[in-house]
This record gives structure tokens, sequence and C-alpha cells, in this order.
């Protein structure tokens, strides 16, 4: 099982980038996935999340401007940022609770990580 995060670049404040995790192996299924991110000098916070239902939650810096959904179907999990600020400057990761069977059972898995960089 492998989460393959991408969608991260340069954007300027006040724009929009939508960053995806796309799990792929012998999956059951995809349970709760997380996004987090991590600035420089700083801890990993927690983002968004959203479970197998769809429900969701947010961090208080960004409700309002980022909205995470998920298409079971393709088995990945979006993260639509907008009105971008240079605080959310980070290093974003998806994790995922996944059932599989190979390796049989129930994981946690990490992403590799995607740079989202807002700077004029």
């Amino acid at each position: 099982v492998q989460l393959q995060a991408s969608g991260g670049g340069l954007v300027q404040p006040g724009g929009s980038l939508r960053l995806s995790c796309a799990a792929s192996g012998s999956i059951f299924s995809v349970n709760t996935v997380e996004w987090y991110r991590q600035a420089p000098g700083k801890q990993r916070e927690l983002v968004a999340a959203i479970t197998s239902g769809g429900s969701t939650n947010y961090a208080d810096s960004v409700k309002g401007r980022f909205t995470i959904s998920r298409d079971n179907a393709k088995n990945t999990v979006y993260l639509q940022m907008n009105s971008l600020k240079p605080e959310d400057t980070a290093v974003y990761y998806c994790n995922a609770d996944v059932r599989s069977w190979d390796p049989p059972g129930f994981n946690n898995y990490w992403g590799q990580g995607t740079e989202v960089t807002v700077s004029s």
C-alpha cells in the first residue's frame, strides 16, 4: 500500500491549490484520511480530516478556506485550498487508515509530503 501526495507548488497570496492523496495497492477500503502540515521550525499540525462516511473536521486556522473531499472509487482524497496566506506555507502530508489484503489487516500510512509555498 502506498500513499502518493501531490499538487503542491508556489502560489501568490490569495491564490488556490488543490492537493491530492492517492492510495494504491491491495486495498479493501480507505477509512479516515487526514492532511497535516509542517512549517519550518514548527511542529506538524492537523489541517483537515475526512471519515469514510464523509464527515469532515478542520483546524480553526483553515476553516472557510480549505475543503477536504474524497472520491472513494479512486481511493483519492483532495484538499482544496483557497485564499492562501503566507502562513499556509509548509510541507503537507496525508495520513490514512487503510484496510488491505497485502499486507493483511488495518494499517496506518503516511504520504511523502508535498510542498506548498505562498509568497509574492
